[in-house]
């Protein structure tokens, strides 16, 4: 994609008001406004009354947002006054606002976003995933719900680890809470033969966590901590930080004492998750003894945890292999990455890194800034203003179509642009 800088929607429309000289950019005087009138002592555009129908838009303050058209004008020892309808909910004193003549500002924001759906499909925000792991058995998986389109599937073939624990045996360096049930599982698991199943009843409560002690190990080489996680038995995702993992280099004390205390990442219902959590301070853990789970939140009654392979891994390390096109394909009604035969034993146990795309966003407030070239917006944006202002050769004395044919122009060269899209599968 060509570079961008990221303008933001405020500044995209001053932009697109200046290219149609229409737009005057200012700041309302520091006293004396109220919630229908603005001051204005550098405002030197016209006489009075010349101000009456154009557009006031409030770029800052308590107001900022707000459009309101001008109903009077006048100037009184060089300060503008200008009266507008409907009230603002705060007088307008030192707030910067954008003036405009001729066009509405909300519908110069509608043109914005109208030039963002048109280059949908031939432009996408770029987006390199890593949220799915492979475990040797399944073929399908839940295309995250950011991705539009995918060019390349990768899997993760090497990677500087090690493990903190397999999870094969039941916590038991500290006394288990009430309400806590362990378990070994060995028919829901990820990795080798179990999974620890922790089940909570009721007087399971807020602040309570099972721990075990490893042989101490150095990670402090490491940046971060993978793990699979499971949960049933709630009605929707759990929330970052329900669940908690600690390690110490003494027994784990989930008080916040510990070497490292991570929040588990958002956890959908009854799917196995790949959780990947950056370390806090890893040049300090060099002899982790302790690992604890902690039920940070009450999750209540009848809710069951698994958790399986809970290792360190150093990003940076990592080995990428790209998977044969011919090797994966996609659902798209289901949304479904699914792996073929010789793609599933390819990939086996490993880390899926998706390399594609979503469609860029819609500009919905003044600070979300544009995922595609600004170039292509604005002239885009100005093709479509200048039109709509315009008629027949009796009411276009402007020549405003004659105009809007030349940014039609402009914004065809910078869609030629955009990035040529190579082999690539649409999901949506």
């Amino acid at each position: 994609m060509p570079s961008i800088q990221g303008r933001t929607r405020e500044q995209l429309r001053q932009h697109i008001g200046y290219a149609l000289g229409a737009v005057y950019v200012s700041t309302t005087k520091s006293s004396g406004g109220t919630t229908g009138q603005l001051l204005d002592e550098t405002l030197v555009l016209g006489g009075a009354d010349t101000q009456i129908g154009k557009w006031v838009r409030f770029t800052s303050g308590s107001n900022d947002g707000d459009t309101r058209r001008v109903t009077d004008s006048s100037i009184t020892s060089n300060v503008s006054t200008l009266t507008f309808m409907p009230l603002v909910d705060v007088a307008t004193a030192g707030e910067t606002y954008e003036l405009w003549e001729g066009y509405s500002p909300d519908v110069i924001d509608e043109f914005i976003n109208q030039s963002i759906i048109s280059a949908t499909g031939q432009v996408y925000d770029p987006i390199e995933n890593v949220e799915l792991h492979g475990d040797g058995k399944q073929l399908r998986f839940d295309i995250p719900s950011n991705i539009s389109m995918i060019s390349k599937v990768e899997y993760r073939d090497k990677v500087a680890s090690t493990r903190i624990h397999a999870c094969d045996t039941t916590f038991d360096e500290v006394t288990t809470p009430t309400g806590f049930t362990l378990s070994l599982d060995t028919k829901d698991k990820k990795q080798g033969t179990q999974s620890l199943k922790i089940a909570f009843a009721v007087g399971a409560s807020a602040g309570a966590f099972i721990a075990d002690s490893i042989t101490a190990i150095d990670i402090s080489a490491y940046d971060t901590i993978e793990m699979w996680v499971k949960v049933t038995g709630i009605s929707s995702a759990l929330v970052a930080g329900n669940l908690k993992l600690h390690l110490d280099d003494g027994t784990v004390t989930a008080d916040g004492n510990d070497k490292e205390s991570l929040n588990l990442p958002a956890i959908s219902p009854d799917t196995w998750t790949f959780a990947r959590m950056s370390l806090g301070n890893p040049e300090s853990d060099t002899a982790i003894a302790s690992v604890g789970l902690e039920h940070d939140a009450d999750l209540g009654a009848d809710v069951t945890v698994w958790i399986d392979d809970i290792r360190a891994v150093a990003n940076d390390t990592a080995e990428w292999v790209t998977l044969d096109r011919r090797n994966w394909k996609i659902d798209k009604e289901a949304r479904d990455l699914i792996l073929m035969r010789d793609g599933h034993k390819a990939l086996g146990y490993s880390l899926i890194k998706l390399i594609g795309g979503d469609k860029p966003a819609l500009l919905t407030s003044d600070s979300t800034a544009t995922e595609i070239p600004e170039d292509y917006i604005i002239a885009s944006a100005v093709a479509q203003a200048l039109l709509a202002g315009s008629g027949g050769p009796s009411t276009d004395p402007d020549s405003k179509r004659q105009l809007s044919a030349y940014w039609t122009t402009q914004a065809e060269r910078s869609r030629r642009s955009f990035p040529m899209l190579v082999n690539v599968r649409s999901v949506d």
